[in-house]
Parts: structure tokens; sequence; C-alpha cells
């Protein structure tokens, strides 16, 4: 970019951080972004006339509701749930709900401003939005989840629907409280429609729902490997997290030949230099318990060793997949990556590196795949699951495997082709951002204004 139009966008973030303070993960998002499209955006007199970025960085709306419920003894408590709606120029809003203490008006628009792009990568009629609470599962019981998922829905049901708005699921958000949610939902609406997704089997959910993410994930690295005609064979992969995402990661990595070296949790990292047997992640892949506990009931069986307190970023690895949280992987981390010859960085969480991490892959030619790329494949299936209620129908768990791949391989493609390549290192980063801001754009201009 010119100095003027780097001007120009520095004028841009200083605007929307003045609309948005004490928001810093959002800031960060709409920065993320524009860094990467303004050089475009500059040269469109029709976006900047039409105020597409300002636009896009204020979702269509908030909607902030009480939540009173009742725990086990009889006490009342009340905690705060939101619905972000980013943007539905594409088609209904679509993003997970999670439930945890951190959630907050900032970190939901930071999720549902990537989500809008992210679900315009995969090519899908969906827009972006995400939902939650402040609400702390941990400790409680299951009648005190299902009556909290019961209050929430009281007041969300009146704002979603299969037209409209199609939450599915997020951190501390599985198939039992999708479950709950959606019995209340069909109770309160008097319709049974697909108006979430990530529901059971027997009541109009998907196979390969559950391991769409973290396969997707996997599915876009072996097209950045391919690249270098490269497959996973005997690759080191050092995966954060514990959850849904990281084991399914770490299951089809190991079936593809890989190496899975770490796992790991708010506590700590399980490091086990010859691989975490296949035979072991396939066997916690359905235990429900804390993810610490899950590391230790691996290290027992398999061995390993547990670093209390770490990350996994300190070990040799050629691939990184960080699948735990946003900014779990700063700027030392991924001089740590450098150091140890990092091949690939790709996320399979939202939003995981922060901006020195980014800088430091970009200066030292690591390969780095945004999560709005890479960690798709769940909306992509979510995607899936939609089509399935609204033909009545449920397909194979063949064809959906299949269907996830091709998806994945076209946001690869879109990604590649969007970023230029330049002495043979290719900007994922920069790509994905280009691609996805080109269809949403293209889409809220043609609907012209309002």
């Amino acid at each position: 970019m010119a100095s003027s139009d780097e001007q120009c966008m520095e004028n841009f973030i200083g605007w929307v951080g003045s609309r948005n303070p004490n928001e810093p993960e959002f800031i960060q998002a709409v920065r993320d972004l524009a860094c990467d499209v303004y050089g475009s955006y500059s040269e469109n007199s029709a976006w900047q006339s039409a105020k597409i970025l300002h636009r896009l960085s204020e979702p269509d709306r908030i909607i902030s509701f009480r939540v009173c419920w009742e725990d086990d003894r009889g006490k009342v408590h009340v905690n705060r749930g939101w619905r972000v709606q980013h943007c539905g120029a594409i088609g209904p809003y679509k993003g997970g709900i999670r439930f945890h203490p951190s959630v907050n008006v900032s970190i939901l628009k930071f999720l549902a401003f990537e989500q809008t792009f992210k679900n315009a990568l995969t090519g899908l009629p969906i827009g972006g939005g995400k939902g939650g609470s402040d609400f702390d599962p941990r400790g409680r019981s299951d009648r005190e989840i299902m009556r909290f998922c019961q209050a929430f829905m009281n007041e969300l049901y009146r704002h979603i629907g299969e037209n409209t708005d199609v939450p599915a699921g997020d951190i501390n958000v599985g198939q039992r409280e999708i479950g709950f949610l959606f019995g209340q939902y069909r109770r309160l609406a008097n319709t049974f429609s697909g108006a979430l997704t990530g529901k059971d089997i027997e009541f109009g959910g998907s196979h390969v729902r559950l391991e769409a993410t973290g396969y997707g994930l996997v599915y876009f690295l072996r097209c950045m490997l391919a690249r270098r005609y490269q497959d996973l064979e005997n690759l080191n992969v050092a995966i954060s997290g514990a959850g849904n995402v990281a084991l399914h990661a770490a299951q089809k990595a190991t079936e593809l030949g890989a190496r899975v070296i770490t796992l790991s949790s708010s506590k700590g990292v399980l490091h086990n230099s010859d691989g975490i047997p296949a035979e072991e992640i396939e066997r916690v892949i359905d235990l429900r318990m804390d993810s610490t506990k899950l590391l230790q009931e691996i290290r027992n069986n398999s061995g390993g060793d547990w670093h209390e307190g770490e990350k996994p970023w300190q070990f040799e690895c050629d691939i990184a997949l960080p699948c735990a949280t946003e900014n779990e992987l700063a700027g030392d981390d991924a001089k740590s990556l450098a150091h140890n010859r990092c091949l690939i960085v790709a996320e399979g969480a939202n939003m995981p590196c922060t901006e020195d991490a980014i800088e430091i892959f970009k200066d030292k030619k690591i390969l780095h795949a945004p999560g709005k790329a890479s960690n798709a494949g769940g909306v992509a299936l979510s995607g899936l699951e939609m089509a399935q209620n609204a033909s009545f129908s449920r397909w194979e768990q063949e064809r959906l495997d299949e269907q996830l791949l091709e998806i994945m391989q076209d946001i690869h493609r879109q990604s590649v082709e969007h970023a230029g390549e330049h002495d043979g290192y290719v900007d994922y980063h920069r790509g994905a951002n280009v691609a996805a801001f080109y269809r949403v754009a293209s889409a809220v201009l043609a609907q012209g204004i309002g």
C-alpha cells in the first residue's frame, strides 16, 4: 500500500477503536482483516463510496438479555446472554453459542466478525453470528444445565429460525446442551425446524458434525503440504487443547501417518516424543471429563511427560496446530517454533495467534493458515446439516466426509489464488482475508444502503 493508504487505514482503525472502547479482541479482528484488504479496498471506488469496511465493522444487531435460572438447591441465579448477528448479506446468521465466564460483548463481536468471513469462504449461503452467556457450567448437574439452557432459550427463541439465524455449539455447548436448547425452542416456537445445528443424529443431526472442525483442519493442512510435495507421514505435530477439535485433529493426523507429540490444557502440556498412540486417542475421544484429567488418563495409559503450566510450542515439531483458544500463541511462542524449524502453523481455534506471532511467521516464512480458512470445517458441516434439515433427509457419512474435503480444498484454492506467491511463500493469511472480503463486500454492495 502507498503511505496515503496506510494513513487512511490507520484512520479507519482509529475510528473503530473510538466506537468500541475496551473491546480489544474485536478491534484486533477488524485490524487483522483491514491490514490485508485495504489495498484492494482503496482501489475500489464503489466499496469506498458505500463505506463497506465501516459497515462491516458494525454488527447488524446485538441482542442482550437476562437469564434467570434455579439450581438444585432452589437458589436463583442471574446471568447475561447475548446474540451478535453480525452480517446476513449472504444468508441466515450462522455461528455457535458459548457458555463460559469469560464471555463478553467484545469476544462475541470478534467471533461473529470472524464467523462472517469464515462462512463466506465455505461458499455456502450463510451469514455470520455468535452468541453465548457468562454462565459457568463447571460443577453443575445435568438438570441445572438443562434449566439454564431452557432459560437461555426462553429469550433467544424469538430471534432465531432456519431462515433467520441458526446457532450451533461452541465452548461448553455440545450435543447435550444443543439438545436442551432445541427442545425448548421446539416447545416455544411450536415448530420442528432446522433452527439449530449440532443436534443428535436422532432428531435432525448430521454424521461427521463432531469430527468436522478437526478433520477439516487436517484436510486444509494436507493441501498446504501438497504444495510443498509433502504429506503427513512421519511429521511431528504439536497440538494445543484436548477438546473436540484438538482430539479429532489428532485422530485424523495420526491416521495419516503423523506423530502427534502434544496435547494440552490450561494447566499444562502432555508431551510424548514418540507420538501419542492412535488407539489411545480413539479411546479417550468420547470421554466427558476435564481436559487436564483426560490428559493424565492418556499419560497413565501410554506414557509421556507432563509439563505443568507450560505450552506446546517449546517442543521440536514440523507442524503446529493451535486448537485451544484466542491469543494462546504469542510472539515468544512463535520465536520458539521458528527456532525449532516449524514449517506450518494452521489454526484450529478462532484467532489463537497474536499479532506479534503472525508477524514473526511472515518474517521467518513459516506458512500460517488463519482460523477463518483452516477451521471452517465445523461451520461447513453445519451448513450441510441445514441442507439436510431443509430437505428432510439424512446423508451418509462417506458423502459428508467427501463434501467436507471438497469444501476445505476449495477454501485452500481461494486462499492461494488471492494470496499470490512470492519466492515460494504463500501468504495464506492475506489470501483468506481477501477472498472472504470480496464475497461479503460484493453481497453488501449489491443489496444497497441499509
